[in-house]
Parts: structure tokens; C-alpha cells; sequence
């Protein structure tokens, strides 16, 4: 059974029956395989391995496709919050099977057609389900990521039909963002109207943000600390020394306390530290 074993694996692991017969395999070989063991049924007609990915053994099981945020981060795509499954379902369907009690299903028409048997939406249906899901600076870091990744260009997105939700991600949507937290940074500072880089090199090291000319804003993750640490507090020194002034501040301040992070940085630019001496 293994050429059997084989076409199934190189189908993703889960794979409708349909397929593989269409490849010149006999039902007969795919009822002995399930009897044996060597294939397992989740639903009529789907066969997968054992050791299948489980998220996609439960959307054939579910009868649905895994998009939006679910997708973007089985796709590696920055996500800033996945609140549970995010699935895909024909508008006709009914009686759905899902994955667990929190799962969100979208029943929109999909923009990029699903060929048969599909678990996993494709790029663009992914980045428009986020559109109109996700908060505007969410789905805008989803969608900055999938650009600067190579997923999708700017050009094709804007050649489908699109929600006001996504056109004005794609008015916004920068190919070059690094990361998400840029993207939602550069978002909640907007309204400054100041000049604001990320990712730049000063004095020999990278810094995460510039705001204007002087005030550099480094926000720490969980590996700042010992010599991580002391590497970042002599930096600090030598970004005074040529004349900046440095904010730092964590991660989970800027994701989920953010108010203190614009307080910091509304001080600092009332006392005019982001301008040149």
C-alpha cells in the first residue's frame, strides 16, 4: 500500500477519495487501506493518514476550508490575535460539524475560486476574509506581512472585488513593513503627523523606531535580558551621547497597554526631544 500511502502524502495528508481515483487509484485499494488501518475516513469520502495534520483532518470532518487569521498563521503571517478557528463555509451550507465553540465561520462568496477537495483557502481569499474580520490595524499587519513575504502583490489585490473594509487596507498597506507591531505602531501614531522610521541603523546598531529626528523608541521582548541587557543599556548610552534621546518599552505595553506607551512618547515630543538640537 505504500504508492497509496505515498499519493495521500503528497496531497497534504488529508485528501478526498474523489482524487486519488481520479489518479488511477481502484476504491477497492481505499476501502482495504481504511480496513487495515493504514488510512483513516474523518468524513464520507475523505481519507487521511494517522498522523495528519489535525487541523485539517477536522475541516474535512467539519466539511469547511481554514481561512482568515487561522490561514495567515498556518501560513506564517504576523497575527496579532487568533481568538479561535476561523473557517470557510458555502453560503448553501447547513448543519455544520465545527471544530470547537469558538469557531468563527465565513460564509462569503470567495473571491479566488476553491478547486474541489480544498482544506486551506489560498492567499487572496485568506487576506480578504482578514479584511473583513479583523480590526483595521490588525488585518492591516496580516496584510502588510503577506506583501513583504511574497505572498500576494498590491497590483492583484487591487483587481478584486473588494468590501470598503479592504480598500482602505489596501490604500494603507506598505510592502515594506518588517513586522506587525511596526505596522500597528506606525497605525496608533498616525495622527502625530511626524516622521516615523522603523528598523534603522544608529551608531552601529539597529533601532526599532525613530520618531522625527531624535527620539528613538526600543521595544524589549522576553530576551532582553543579561547580556542582551547590557548590550541595549550601552547603546542607550551611546544614542545619548550623539544626541538622542531613547524610549524603551515592552512588548505587551504596546500590544496591550498602549496608553502608557503614547504617554511616554507624548511627554518626550511636548518637551521637543524628537527635534535636532
Amino acid at each position: 500500500m505504500g504508492d497509496v500511502i505515498e499519493a495521500v502524502m503528497s496531497r497534504g495528508g488529508v485528501v478526498h477519495g474523489t482524487v486519488l481515483v481520479e489518479a488511477g487509484i481502484t476504491r477497492y485499494r481505499l476501502r482495504a487501506a481504511v480496513s487495515a488501518g493504514v488510512l483513516l475516513s474523518p468524513r464520507r469520502g475523505w481519507l487521511a493518514l494517522p498522523d495528519a495534520d489535525p487541523y485539517l483532518v477536522a475541516a474535512a470532518r467539519a466539511g469547511v476550508v481554514l481561512t482568515c487569521v487561522t490561514q495567515a498563521k498556518r501560513r506564517g503571517l504576523w497575527v496579532l490575535a487568533e481568538d479561535g478557528p476561523h473557517v470557510a463555509a458555502p453560503p448553501s451550507a447547513s448543519r455544520l460539524k465545527l471544530l470547537n465553540d469558538k469557531t468563527t465561520v465565513h460564509w462569503a462568496v470567495p473571491v479566488q475560486p476553491r478547486p474541489f477537495g480544498a482544506l486551506e483557502d489560498g492567499i487572496l481569499n485568506t487576506l480578504t476574509a482578514v479584511a473583513n474580520c479583523q480590526p483595521f490595524e490588525a488585518a492591516l499587519a496580516v496584510w502588510n506581512s503577506a506583501l513583504n513575504g511574497g505572498f500576494a502583490t498590491k497590483q492583484e489585490l487591487a483587481r478584486l472585488p473588494m468590501r470598503p473594509a479592504a480598500r482602505r487596507l489596501l490604500e494603507a498597506v506598505t510592502p515594506f513593513a518588517d513586522s506587525g507591531l511596526e505596522t500597528i505602531f506606525a497605525v496608533r501614531l498616525k495622527w502625530l503627523r511626524l516622521p516615523l522610521r522603523a528598523q534603522i541603523w544608529i551608531g552601529g546598531h539597529r533601532v526599532d523606531f525613530l520618531l522625527g529626528e531624535r527620539l528613538v523608541v526600543q521595544v524589549d521582548g522576553g530576551h532582553h535580558v543579561g547580556a542582551q541587557r547590557a548590550e541595549d543599556v550601552a547603546h542607550d548610552a551611546a544614542l545619548m551621547l550623539m544626541g538622542y534621546h531613547t524610549i524603551r518599552v515592552t512588548y505587551v505595553q504596546v500590544i496591550e497597554r498602549w496608553h502608557e506607551v503614547q504617554d511616554l512618547i507624548m511627554h518626550a515630543v511636548a518637551q521637543g526631544l524628537h527635534r535636532a538640537a
